[in-house]
C-alpha cells in the first residue's frame, strides 16, 4: 500500500462535520516526511552476542592457536585446549548465555575436526548431567508446593527469638533443602533472600533508612556465607558438583557417589555451619541481639499457609524415597539417576508437577547443555594426554616439596584464584583436573584430594559478590558495603580452610581416605 495514500486518509477530516475544512495533502504537509520515516523505518537494534565479550572470547582461542604446540603434546590436544580456554573465557565474560557459549565450543570442536560428533556430544549420555537436570525438576516441585517456605518458617518459629537463633534457623533450614534444590541461586533468590528481607524489616532493620546494621547486614552476609557451605555438603546441592565428581572419576578411577560425598563432608560441613555464623556474629555483630518479632511473623505465615497440603505430603515422600535410594543405592544396585527418576515419576503420576513444568525449567536444560560440553572437552583433554603433560610441568616446580606442603600450596592457589572467576563451573572446568593431577603425581591421596577440591570449589564462592549463584540475591539486598562484603569473604575463607583441611583431614583419616 502506498504510504502517501494511507497518510492522506489518516489526515482527512469529515466534510459533513465541517464543510469548510481543507484536505491536507502529503506533498504540502511539512510533518509528513518525519512521521512517515518514523513509522516505516524503525532504528536497527543489535540483538545478538555482546560484541566486546565475543571479541575477547574469540581472540583468546585464536591467539592460543598461534602459539606453537610443544613437541611432546598431541596437536589435537593443543587445539582442543585453545577451544576449551576460549569457551571458559566466554563463560566468564558472557557474550551469550552459558549454554549457548558451550554449544558454540562444541561446534568449534567438530568444525575443526578436533573431536568427532560422537566425541563432542558423548557426555550427553553420561549420568551426571542428567542427575543434576532431574534435581532441578525436583526443586520445581519443592518451591511450587510451598514446602520449602513451610520448613523455613517452622525453623524460624521454633528457634528465631534471638538474632543468633534466627540465623541458625535460616542456616540449617537452607542446609536441609540443599540436597533437593541443586541451584544455590534458586535457594537464595527463591526462598531465603525474601525471608531475610522480611524478617529483617520485621525487626526494624531496612537497607534504605540507616537501620541496616540492626540485623539485615549480619543476616544477609551470614546466610550468603553458609549457602556456600551447604552447597559443599551434598553432591546435588550445587549444579557444578557433579562436574567435579565426573572429573575425579576420570582422574582417579573411583566413583564419588552421593553417599560418599555427603559422608566425607558431614563433619567439617556441620562444624562450619555452627562456627561461621558465630564467627561473623563476633567480628561483624548485629546491633539487635533479640528478635521476638521474627517468630511472630513466621507463625502468621504458617497460619496463613494452613495445614500441609496433599501435594506437600507427596513431595516429602518422594524426597525421602529418592534420598534414601541415593544413600543406599550402591548397596542395592540402584544408580543415582534411577533413584531420581523414581522420585520424579511419583511426582508426575500424582500431579504434583506437570511435564510442562519440566519443559519450562530452562535452567535444567541449559545446565544439561553446558555441563555436557565441559565434561566432554575436559575428558578428552585428559584422554589426549594434555593433563598429564601439564601435571608433569607443574610437578617440576614443586617436586622438591613433600606432598603435604605442595598440596597446601595448590589449595591456596586454587582457592584464591576464584577472585578472577564469576562461575564455579568455569573454575572447575579450567583448573580442577590439572590441580588434582599434580597433587596425585606428588603422592597425595587421590580420593581425599578429589573430594577436598570439590568442597573448596563451593566454599571459594564466598570470596566476592559475584563468585557463586547465591551472591547476587543477598548482595542485592543492599545491607552491606562492598568493602564489608569482601572483608567478610576473606575472613571467613580462613575459617573455612582451617575447618575443612584440619578437622576434615582427621575425619577423612577416620574414614580410611587418608
Amino acid at each position: 500500500v502506498n504510504p502517501k495514500v494511507v497518510y492522506f486518509f489518516s489526515r482527512a477530516q469529515p466534510m459533513a462535520t465541517d464543510p469548510s475544512a481543507k484536505l491536507v495533502s502529503p506533498s504540502t504537509d511539512k510533518n509528513y516526511d518525519t512521521e512517515a520515516q518514523t513509522t516505516t523505518k524503525p532504528a536497527f537494534q543489535w540483538k545478538g552476542a555482546k560484541p566486546k565479550p565475543l571479541a575477547i572470547t574469540i581472540a583468546v582461542g585464536v591467539i592460543f592457536c598461534l602459539i606453537p604446540c610443544p613437541e611432546t603434546v598431541n596437536p589435537k590436544a593443543w587445539r582442543l585446549l585453545a577451544i576449551f580456554l576460549s569457551t571458559i573465557v566466554g563463560i566468564i565474560t558472557g557474550p551469550l548465555p552459558l549454554g549457548a557459549v558451550a554449544l558454540l565450543g562444541l561446534g568449534a570442536c567438530t568444525l575443526t575436526k578436533t573431536l568427532t560428533f560422537a566425541q563432542a556430544f558423548s557426555a550427553m549420555s553420561n549420568e551426571i548431567p542428567w542427575l543434576i537436570a532431574l534435581a532441578f525438576f525436583f526443586a520445581k516441585g519443592f518451591i511450587a508446593t510451598g514446602l520449602g517456605n513451610r520448613i523455613a518458617y517452622q525453623f524460624v518459629y521454633m528457634f528465631g527469638s534471638t538474632s543468633l537463633g534466627l540465623t541458625y534457623s535460616l542456616v540449617f533450614s537452607e542446609a536441609i533443602l540443599a540436597p533437593a534444590i541443586p541451584s544455590v541461586a534458586a535457594r537464595a533468590g527463591g526462598i531465603f533472600k525474601p525471608l531475610v528481607e522480611a524478617l529483617s524489616e520485621a525487626c526494624g532493620s531496612r537497607s534504605d533508612d540507616g537501620t541496616g546494621k540492626k540485623l539485615g547486614a549480619y543476616l544477609s552476609v551470614t546466610c550468603f556465607q553458609t549457602s556456600t557451605i551447604s552447597s559443599a555438603m551434598f553432591l546435588t546441592a550445587m549444579a557444578a558438583n557433579p562436574l567435579s565428581a565426573k572429573l575425579a572419576l576420570t582422574a582417579t578411577g573411583t566413583e564419588i557417589t552421593w553417599g560418599l560425598w555427603a559422608l566425607a563432608a558431614s563433619v567439617p560441613g556441620l562444624a562450619s555451619l555452627i562456627i561461621v555464623p558465630l564467627f561473623i556474629y563476633i567480628v561483624y555483630p548485629p546491633e539487635v541481639t533479640s528478635s521476638p518479632e521474627a517468630p511472630i511473623a513466621a507463625k502468621k505465615k504458617l497460619e496463613a499457609m494452613g495445614p500441609m497440603t496433599m501435594d506437600e505430603k507427596i513431595m516429602i515422600i518422594a524426597l525421602l524415597l529418592t534420598v534414601g535410594l541415593w544413600v543406599t543405592g550402591s548397596m542395592i544396585g540402584v544408580g543415582s539417576v534411577a533413584a531420581a527418576l523414581v522420585g520424579l515419576a511419583l511426582l508426575l503420576v500424582c500431579g504434583v508437577i506437570q511435564w510442562q513444568d519440566c519443559l519450562a525449567e530452562k535452567v535444567a536444560w541449559d545446565t544439561l547443555t553446558w555441563f555436557g560440553a565441559l565434561i566432554a572437552m575436559a575428558s578428552y583433554l585428559n584422554d589426549f594426554g594434555l593433563i598429564k603433560w601439564f601435571a608433569g610441568k607443574v610437578t617440576l616446580l614443586v617436586g622438591d616439596l613433600q606432598w603435604q606442603v605442595a598440596l597446601v600450596v595448590l589449595i591456596l592457589v586454587y582457592y584464591y584464584s576464584h577472585y578472577f572467576f564469576a562461575s564455579g563451573a568455569a573454575h572447575i572446568g579450567a583448573m580442577y583436573s590439572a590441580f588434582l593431577a599434580v597433587a596425585m603425581s606428588l603422592g597425595a591421596p587421590p580420593v581425599a584430594t578429589a573430594l577436598l577440591l570439590g568442597f573448596l570449589s563451593n566454599l571459594m564462592g564466598g570470596l566476592t559478590h559475584y563468585g557463586i549463584g547465591s551472591a547476587p540475591p543477598y548482595w542485592g539486598l543492599n545491607y552491606n558495603t562492598m568493602s564489608e562484603w569482601w572483608k567478610m569473604g576473606a575472613a571467613v575463607s580462613v575459617v573455612n580452610l582451617l575447618i575443612w583441611c584440619v578437622l576434615g583431614g582427621f575425619w577423612w583419616k577416620t574414614l580410611g581416605l587418608l
